[in-house]
């Protein structure tokens, strides 16, 4: 009886989830969105108040194992990245371009966002850097057809050296286990949107690394093309408002099929499985990306 109770709220739980997740006047394009509790989104925060919250011993693994077992897979996108990634904005991670895009792809998606993580930042919670959180999303047994890695702008004052060691180490591992996957890097953010001289060397040593260690890797530079997008707190804040967000997906699904990234069309009969694992802000200022 208590496996039976148990599923019966897992299944409440996901259609709440589905009905968050579906855009207006878009019904064909749904997904069943799965918000995973790793750690809270702030004091009293439940992720916009508009979502229900999956909690379990290893609930990324479990929603991870639902992608695995559906009938007609659909192609599989993994991200991980920083505060951006991690619905820092909006304040509600399924707000984020990373969620949005998942769902104008129409494909399943493993989302992972950490606010403050890099190539080599911790972030909070010390669930970074990049490395950490790609071994996180168990790529092998996933086996994503494109990954996307959202970092840059918190490893701003690392020194070369280590960069470069965590860039590399980075496409290092994903080449390693998801030897098939298209690898995109969502490189600097910032604002106002050309940055600092310390945000561009950090973009350009990431962007010179990533491209010599693999001449296929699909660069997404905001700061190099100064993307401007509806910032929040009234245009004055680093992160987007939902609207910059979907911009965001917008212009990152344009690039992806400029190289062949097709979205499944709208009329599929599988629906996409959107695995969210972000972690809130806390104490942190919105300095973080």
């Amino acid at each position: 009886m208590t496996a039976i109770a148990a599923c019966v709220l897992a299944g409440c739980l996901g259609l709440s989830l589905w009905l968050a997740a579906r855009g207006p006047g878009d019904p064909a394009r749904t997904a069943s969105s799965v918000l995973i509790q790793r750690e809270p989104w702030g004091p009293g925060h439940d992720g916009g108040g508009k979502t229900g919250v999956v909690a379990a011993a290893d609930p990324l693994a479990s929603c991870e194992a639902r992608i695995m077992r559906q009938p007609g897979r659909l192609p599989t996108i993994a991200i991980a990245g920083a505060s951006y990634t991690a619905g820092t904005g909006p304040d509600n991670p399924l707000l984020s371009w990373a969620v949005v895009l998942a769902r104008l792809l129409h494909w399943n998606a493993v989302i992972d966002g950490v606010p403050g993580a890099g190539y080599v930042s911790q972030g909070v919670g010390r669930h970074g850097p990049i490395t950490r959180m790609l071994n996180a999303e168990g790529l092998r047994s996933l086996d994503p057809s494109v990954v996307i890695v959202q970092a840059g702008h918190d490893d701003v004052g690392v020194p070369q050296a280590p960069e470069r060691a965590g860039v590399r180490a980075a496409l290092g591992l994903i080449q390693a286990v998801a030897p098939g996957a298209r690898v995109a890097l969502l490189t600097v953010f910032a604002l106002p949107p050309g940055g600092t001289q310390a945000l561009q060397r950090t973009d350009q040593v990431i962007v010179t690394t990533a491209t010599a260690a693999d001449p296929k890797v699909i660069i997404m530079d905001p700061l190099a093309g100064q993307w401007k997008f509806q910032h929040a707190n009234g245009g004055r804040g680093l992160h987007p408002t939902a609207t910059g967000d979907a911009w965001i997906a917008g212009k990152v699904l344009a690039i992806l099929r400029a190289y062949g990234v097709r979205p499944v069309p709208a009329t599929s009969a599988t629906q996409p499985v959107i695995c969210d694992a972000p972690v809130g802000e806390k104490q942190v200022a919105g300095a973080s990306a």
